[in-house]
């Protein structure tokens, strides 16, 4: 007969893997909005870590964040990719990225950013991304512009590369 106290071993035996979620929001120029952190250097997207401990889901997680972060509670679109990025000193973090779609004067107007984390935003176009987002995420918002350029389906991603 198995213990509760043997399954609660085997569970924390278990290899971790952090999970986070955001959402690509694109103004009508197709610009990626984009927020700077005050806790690291760089940019990033509005999101952040998954509150799977209490039940949340990547979706939800994406949307709380982007409410906490930027002030704005929308209902997000379809999951444009998931991203397993290889940690270094950290376990992988798996990212799931949402089309938070396009917005419009009134919406950005509306922005009121997380000062305890945030320093500000902006719209960055496609071909500058990668001078703001380096490596794996910037190559995992290009591939979920491509995704929304061409109709295809969520893009399967490892280190930001497109798997298939």
């Amino acid at each position: 007969m198995t213990t509760s106290s043997d399954f609660a071993a085997y569970i924390a035996s278990l290899p971790r893997v952090l999970a986070g979620a955001a959402a690509l929001f694109r103004d009508g120029e197709g610009r990626v909005l984009l927020v700077e952190p005050n806790y690291r250097e760089g940019w990033a997207l509005p999101g952040g870590t998954i509150e799977s401990d209490d039940g949340e889901t990547p979706r939800q997680g994406a949307r709380r964040e982007t409410a906490e972060e930027i002030g704005l509670d929308r209902e997000l679109g379809r999951l444009l990719a998931v991203d397993w990025v290889h940690g270094t000193g950290r376990p992988p973090l798996v990212a799931y990225l949402y089309d938070g779609g396009v917005l419009g004067e009134d919406e950005f107007k509306a922005i009121r950013l997380q000062e305890e984390e945030l320093l500000s935003w902006r719209l960055v176009p496609r071909e500058e991304l990668t001078e703001y987002l380096p490596g794996a995420l910037g190559r995992r918002v290009l591939a979920c512009l491509d995704v929304l350029a061409d109709g295809s389906g969520t893009a399967e991603l490892e280190n930001g590369h497109r798997v298939h």
